[in-house]
């Protein structure tokens, strides 16, 4: 099995968590805010990690020596999800997730300056049938700008960012390292943000369990994110992500009767098609040199 073949089934476990993380944040939404989810997911992460470290003896894993590149990583991706739970609550589930796939557009941009990777005619072409897609999908605008949509645009940037930041660090830090300061930093910047007004609150009983499903439905998803790019380059791996498009437009409709038109399967039609001819290309195998 190639790695990057691989990195597609690791992905795929990030489609599925992603995806519930995306339902819990919207049945909570009304209670907490976004500093607030990302507060107390942090924190629940923070002592999962630090028990599964525990508990698997890899605890050593976790080092010191790239702080600096931590937190540009964990800054990129608490701006992102920020955005991402702000939009998730604003707008439709499937126009929040259409606007956050420019995502691998931005990848593909940074990639060259941080990672060294080279752009492809193959991935670029990939990106730019993928973003056409996008545009078919969300069909954004002026009349139809909000703040909800300005967010999700944003949150594509963040996730970007906190994407080649991953891909670099795990050039020399394992996943669990990774993941320890992902959740340690993140329930820094959520304490200092949520409680810059002195007033945290605190779900109710029946929103735990949302909580925590957006907890560990976050670890587990970038576990697997982590996981998948560190066998493949970040213009391959991230855009296998839009699998979860097709799959919350169909949820949004059923629970929460957000319309569904020709155009959103028009469009992950699209997006599909430009996944294929990326992962085509990077799984053919290469002729040997004689």
């Amino acid at each position: 099995m190639s790695p990057t073949f691989q990195a597609v089934l690791w992905m795929s476990g990030s489609v599925v968590s992603f995806t519930a993380m995306a339902l819990a944040g919207r049945a909570i939404s009304l209670e907490l805010d976004t500093f607030e989810i990302m507060l107390y997911r942090s924190v629940i992460g923070f002592f999962i990690v630090i028990a599964a470290l525990a508990l698997t003896g890899q605890f050593q894993q976790v080092t010191r020596r790239r702080l600096g590149l931590h937190a540009l990583r964990n800054l990129s991706h608490f701006t992102g999800q920020n955005l991402w739970f702000f939009a998730v609550a604003s707008i439709p589930l499937a126009q929040v997730f259409a606007l956050e796939f420019t995502s691998p557009l931005w990848v593909i941009l940074i990639s060259p300056l941080i990672l060294g990777e080279r752009i492809t005619a193959t991935r670029a072409l990939s990106a730019i049938i993928g973003f056409l897609g996008i545009l078919i999908v969300a069909r954004p605008s002026p009349e139809t700008l909000s703040p909800g949509l300005i967010a999700a645009a944003g949150c594509a940037v963040g996730f970007a960012g906190s994407a080649v930041f991953t891909r670099r660090l795990t050039r020399t830090e394992t996943a669990g390292c990774v993941l320890f300061w992902l959740t340690a930093m993140q329930a820094v910047f959520g304490l200092i943000c949520a409680g810059y007004d002195g007033d945290i609150a605190l779900p109710g009983l029946h929103s735990w369990p949302l909580v925590a499903v957006i907890a560990v439905a976050g670890l587990v998803a970038h576990y697997c994110l982590t996981t998948a790019l560190s066998l493949a380059p970040a213009p391959v791996v991230i855009p296998i992500d839009f699998a979860r498009l097709p799959m919350v437009a169909i949820l949004g409709m059923l629970i929460y009767a957000e319309s569904l038109d020709p155009y959103v399967f028009l469009g992950a039609a699209i997006i599909f098609g430009a996944n294929y001819l990326n992962i085509l290309k990077e799984t053919r195998p290469r002729p040997s040199v004689s």
